[in-house]
C-alpha cells in the first residue's frame, strides 16, 4: 500500500505515492528521474548518494522516502543556477579535474558545498576530513582537493 509523500526537490514541490520502504536515493533516480545522484554501495559509505536536505550534505540511501515529507531537498541538479551556469563548486571540479570516471563526482560536490557552507574551507587536512564520507576509487583526490578549495573562492566571490 502506497503513501503520499509532499517534499520540495530542486526548489519544485512534489507530491507522489511511494511504497513505504523506498529509499529516498531510489526515489530522486526513479520517480523523479533525477540520475545525477548515484548509488554506489547501498550501505551508507561511499558518499555517490548525498543531496542536500534542509540545507545540510545527507546520504539519500540511508533514508526512507516517506521520512523526507515536507523536507526541501537539493540534488546536483538542482546547484546549477536557473539559466544552466554552473554553480563555483561544480565549476571548481570542471577546472582543476577533480573527477576522473565522475561516479562519485556527484556526492563529492555536494559534500564540499556543504563544508564551505557551514564550515569555510581553510586547509587540504580539512577538506580531506570533511570528505573522508565520499569514496573515490579511481584519483588520489590531489585535484578534487584543489577544486574544493578553488570552489571555495567562487562561492565567497
Amino acid at each position: 500500500m502506497g503513501m503520499k509523500i509532499t517534499l520540495e526537490v530542486n526548489g519544485q514541490d512534489v507530491t507522489r505515492e511511494v511504497e513505504p520502504n523506498t529509499l529516498l536515493v531510489t526515489f530522486i533516480r526513479e520517480t523523479l528521474q533525477l540520475t545525477g545522484t548515484h548509488v554506489g554501495c547501498d550501505t551508507g559509505q561511499c558518499g555517490a548518494c548525498t543531496v542536500h536536505i534542509a540545507g545540510r550534505a545527507t546520504k539519500s540511501c540511508s533514508l526512507l522516502a516517506v521520512q523526507a515529507e515536507g523536507l526541501s531537498i537539493t540534488t546536483i541538479e538542482g546547484l546549477a543556477a536557473a539559466d544552466g551556469s554552473l554553480h563555483p563548486m561544480q565549476a571548481a571540479f570542471k577546472t582543476c579535474h577533480g573527477l576522473q570516471c565522475g561516479f562519485c563526482t556527484p556526492g563529492m560536490v555536494m559534500s564540499a558545498v556543504d563544508l564551505v557552507t557551514h564550515h569555510g574551507c581553510h586547509s587540504d587536512q580539512q577538506v580531506r576530513e570533511a570528505l573522508e564520507g565520499n569514496i573515490c576509487r579511481c584519483t588520489g583526490y590531489h585535484n578534487i582537493v584543489k577544486a574544493v578549495q578553488l570552489g571555495a573562492a567562487g562561492m565567497a566571490a
